[in-house]
């Protein structure tokens, strides 16, 4: 199930919100031109291919794709199958995102399966969106976010929308914000502990 948690971002002690309900999530996220949205789900056959997964989605992924104009979307997958090299992967994977940066197009993302955690900091306050299957989240191009797919166990499947094949490179701001606040590993913790 979805989480969105809220701080002050000088405050990552204190959260200020936290929600599981789907509505709550999708009126919060909307106030700062963020979409939310949660989608059916399909049983896909764990090495489904990007064609079965976009097949599975075609409804989904034409509405969206025409609604917002997107010219190319694919399919991102993490999974560990036993492939020798996968920790590896997983680690570079995370890091390379796991620092507050910007893009010049929008992240949308849809996942298939998995999670993932997407961190936004607007307006001096940091909001932390755990995704999970079903869920699609539309970070609005120039808005400053990290994304956290998790140490222990990383592995997710996710569409992702283009409006430009080249806007989503990361321009990092330099912010060493992102190290202040729970990790996603540590909010899927504190989940469980609950």
């Amino acid at each position: 199930m979805t989480i969105l948690i809220k701080w002050a971002a000088d405050a990552p002690e204190t959260e200020l919100l936290r929600t599981e309900e789907p509505a709550e999530i999708r009126k919060e996220l909307s106030t700062l031109g963020v979409r939310y949205e949660q989608w059916p789900t399909y049983d896909l056959a764990p090495d489904a291919d990007q064609d079965a997964v976009l097949a599975a989605y075609r409804d989904e992924v034409q509405r969206l794709t025409e609604e917002e104009d997107f010219t190319l979307v694919d399919v991102m997958r993490l999974k560990n199958t036993g492939q020798e090299d996968f920790w590896e992967k997983a680690k570079a994977g995370r890091e390379k995102f796991l620092d507050e940066h910007r893009h010049d197009d929008d992240e949308v993302r849809f996942f298939v399966d998995g999670a993932g955690t997407f961190y936004l900091n607007i307006e001096d306050t940091v909001y932390a969106v755990l995704c999970e299957q079903g869920d699609l989240l539309s970070v609005p191009e120039g808005s400053t976010h990290w994304f956290d797919m998790g140490e222990k166990a990383p592995e997710f499947t996710a569409i992702r929308f283009f409006h430009d094949g080249e806007g989503w490179v990361g321009d990092f701001t330099g912010s060493p914000i992102s190290q202040n606040f729970p990790t996603h590993d540590q909010i899927l913790a504190s989940r469980a502990a609950a």
